[in-house]
């Protein structure tokens, strides 16, 4: 999916059918709609709040409805199962959300930069697929210092930490920051 044209697209669905939604997103939708990326991503991630039934039944059925137009989304394309982030973002992470998309049915926050590079990068060590993200964000020297600490403690494994530090170490190099 394009972000900007499928969110755009799905708020004109709503409109039509007297439904709204406000959501903070995360990933590369969020990215996508802030402009950092222009990729297509497989899905919308909502971190907050879970998502009413009645907004799961009007995206499954505007996936129906754009694949019978020839443009595949998943199903499953507006979801929100990273929600479990909410639990480890620092404290006050609401108060720094920023605005992403705000349509006539669908406003759409993401949050703040050092909260989305903290996702992001939190994304890279777990997954290992968000360096393209995590480059086109480039976090200064300072912003992943400061992101460190934070990322040491998001697994219990105790070889967590030095992973987190070597793929760290890895981004600060690809960013022309040395080791």
């Amino acid at each position: 999916m394009r972000p900007k044209e499928t969110i755009s697209g799905f708020d004109a669905f709503l409109v039509e059918r007297g439904l709204s939604f406000e959501a903070v997103i995360i990933g590369g939708a969020a990215l996508g709609l802030l402009g950092v990326v222009s990729r297509q991503t497989r899905d919308c991630d909502i971190l907050h709040p879970k998502l009413p039934e009645a907004i799961q039944h009007a995206a499954k059925e505007y996936a129906r409805i754009c694949s019978d137009k020839g443009d595949v989304l998943a199903e499953d394309w507006l979801n929100d199962g990273p929600s479990l982030l909410t639990d480890a973002l620092p404290s006050g992470w609401k108060d720094r959300l920023q605005i992403a998309y705000k349509g006539e049915a669908i406003t759409l926050r993401c949050l703040g930069r050092l909260d989305l590079l903290r996702s992001k990068i939190f994304a890279l060590c777990d997954r290992g697929i968000d360096l393209p993200d995590c480059l086109a964000l480039a976090p200064t020297v300072a912003e992943l210092d400061e992101i460190q600490p934070w990322l040491e403690d998001q697994d219990a494994n105790p070889d967590w930490p030095a992973y987190t530090r070597t793929v760290l170490a890895d981004l600060r190099k690809r960013l022309g920051y040395g080791v």
